[in-house]
């Protein structure tokens, strides 16, 4: 496997490996605020636990970036910004932060994967790595989002013969 796959190569591939992939690449983007964490949540997604994300509302409307929508396709990249997955968003809600849910806790996969340590970790995260001058309220709104793997790394970085 070729850790220096661009994104290009790495939709091309995808889509050799799976047809029915559209021919427009999709966003691609990495988890967390570190490559650590990219790395990490990365990890638990193609392992099959991370089926869940969160992400603050006021993060998208400071950056002037559209919500998740279902059925949007993602390419997922790790802490060094290598493609590595393409997952498939299948829910979206946005929800206050003091009302995310149990449900939605375990399907981030993180820790414990229970609701106090989601909401631990969340409020800290946002409280260091806000993207908007608010950083975090316990109300707050949050874009809660369920996906899918499509396609784990392998199968779009292996080199093509």
């Amino acid at each position: 496997m070729s850790d220096s796959i661009d994104i290009e190569t790495f939709w091309r591939r995808a889509r050799a490996a799976d047809p029915r992939l559209p021919e427009a690449q999709p966003e691609a983007w990495g988890f967390g605020a570190t490559p650590q964490q990219a790395d990490e949540l990365l990890a638990l997604v193609i392992s099959g636990v991370k089926v869940g994300t969160a992400s603050a509302l006021w993060d998208y409307e400071q950056a002037g970036e559209p919500l998740p929508r279902v059925g949007e396709l993602s390419i997922l990249l790790d802490g060094a910004e290598v493609p590595r997955a393409v997952i498939e968003t299948v829910a979206v809600e946005v929800v206050p932060f003091d009302e995310v849910d149990e449900e939605h806790a375990f399907a981030e996969g993180e820790g414990d994967r229970t609701l106090a340590h989601w909401r631990e970790v969340h409020e800290r995260f946002w409280r260091l790595h806000s993207e908007n001058p608010r950083g975090y309220e316990p109300d707050m709104p949050v874009v809660c989002e369920r996906f899918h793997l499509l396609l784990p790394s392998d199968a779009a970085t292996a080199p093509t013969r």
